[in-house]
């Protein structure tokens, strides 16, 4: 399952730097599918939606940091934790239950993402 960030982040920072997909961005900041990953241009995403990773995305939260579904792998295939969960001084990164996801699918997108 991907990770999610709750309202009761504050705002630190600490998780960001530490995930390996760049999935993790400030609130009401745009993302890209490229940024940390090896995708550029037009791209197929494992949902058979077509998109241009070079575009920016509408922030997914305008108040507190948050990740991107479709990057978070909760680090499989570089760390044995997520990093973000790790370093949340509030452990406001948890779980998403909405969201469940088994390991062959996780591994299966960080090959997608980082061109394995």
């Amino acid at each position: 399952m991907a990770i999610i960030i709750t309202d009761e982040c504050i705002n630190c920072g600490a998780c960001e730097p530490e995930c390996p997909n760049t999935a993790i961005y400030e609130g009401a900041d745009d993302w890209r599918y490229k940024d940390g990953t090896s995708l550029s241009g037009k791209v197929i995403l494992p949902d058979g939606t077509e998109v241009d990773a070079d575009d920016a995305q509408t922030p997914i939260s305008d108040e507190v940091y948050y990740i991107v579904p479709g990057k978070c792998t909760e680090c499989k295939g570089f760390h044995d934790e997520p990093q973000c969960a790790a370093v949340c001084p509030v452990d406001c990164c948890v779980p998403d239950d909405n969201h469940v996801e088994d390991e062959e699918t996780l591994l299966n997108r960080q090959a997608f993402l980082h061109g394995e």
